[in-house]
């Protein structure tokens, strides 16, 4: 996959009006998911990505805790300018929906197991809680 077909398909996925938007909502989803995905997952993911985009992923530092999906959403509206968290999480769930598909169930699934519950649904997949 190309740097200019990713950037299409999540412009086309989140309906954003220039591929300028696009390019930055991709780059802020993937800098800040990045420290939160641990090396050989990571690693994996960015092997799937163009090289524009595998850099923002592959060179954050670790993250110090992990983020429920809610501050991870926040996360992302403060380096969006004028997000709110409402367009936030349209944001993340239409950059992380398209890496799903990019890196298909398997490699989902290893990154959904690096990250707490409730990210499944910004890959725009049921959350399956287990039995109490």
């Amino acid at each position: 996959m190309q740097w200019n077909e990713l950037v299409a398909r999540v412009r086309e996925y989140g309906r954003y009006a220039t591929d300028a938007e696009t390019k930055q909502v991709i780059r802020v989803v993937l800098s800040a998911l990045g420290g939160h995905l641990t090396n050989g997952v990571r690693e994996r993911v960015a092997g799937r990505l163009p090289a524009t985009a595998a850099e923002t992923l592959r060179y954050q530092l670790p993250a110090t805790k992990p983020l429920t999906a809610a501050e991870f959403v926040e996360t992302v509206a403060r380096r969006l300018d004028g997000a709110t968290s409402a367009t936030a999480r349209w944001d993340v769930s239409s950059v992380l929906s398209v890496l799903g598909e990019v890196c298909g169930d398997g490699l989902t699934e290893k990154m959904l197991a690096d990250l707490p519950e409730g990210y499944a649904l910004l890959f725009g997949r049921a959350q399956l809680l287990s039995a109490a």
